[in-house]
């Protein structure tokens, strides 16, 4: 009876030290949402970077042109933790932003130079980053790893400062 009350107690021993490392292996694994933030976020980073430097080149205003500048400053350091996330889980990262939010920059670089430019600029980053907002709540809500919610969570209050530098296609700088 000693045998198997020693064997039972080894067993529970073995099975709650067993659980931290199980759990921290868990952890370190990354779910198909994180996955897809890590890659969407990556591309939204890219766009926001290409279209804060044409803003610099092509607004016509100083506050879109400084609000460009944010941008890029941002969504650089943005980027470079989302992308050593992506090294350390072993997760491919595009080298450029959608095709879609190539065309979006290509439709606004068309009017560079114009006020147009600059309305077009500024309603095209308040749906950037209301679509960036968006995505990083999915990720808040459905996401399994705790780096990955944790650079959602970081980026979040930096996307909502954006958002309300363009918000309804008027700059606040």
């Amino acid at each position: 009876m000693r045998a198997v009350r020693t064997a039972a107690i080894t067993l529970a021993a073995l099975c709650l030290a067993g659980s931290p490392a199980g759990l921290a292996h868990a952890q370190d694994n990354v779910s198909a949402e994180d996955e897809t933030f890590v890659t969407s976020a990556h591309q939204s980073n890219l766009a926001e970077i290409a279209a804060g430097q044409d803003a610099g080149e092509n607004a016509t205003t100083q506050c879109v042109k400084n609000v460009g500048a944010a941008l890029v400053r941002d969504h650089t350091r943005l980027d470079e933790a989302l992308t050593e996330l992506a090294d350390q889980f072993g997760i491919p990262l595009p080298d450029a932003p959608t095709e879609e939010q190539q065309r979006q920059l290509a439709e606004v670089r068309a009017e560079a130079g114009t006020p147009a430019y600059d309305e077009k600029w500024l309603l095209t980053q308040a749906a950037a980053h209301e679509a960036t907002l968006a995505l990083i709540d999915r990720e808040l809500d459905a996401g399994t790893n705790a780096d990955v919610k944790a650079a959602a969570e970081a980026a979040r209050p930096v996307v909502e400062m954006h958002l309300e530098m363009v918000r309804d296609g008027v700059c606040h700088d």
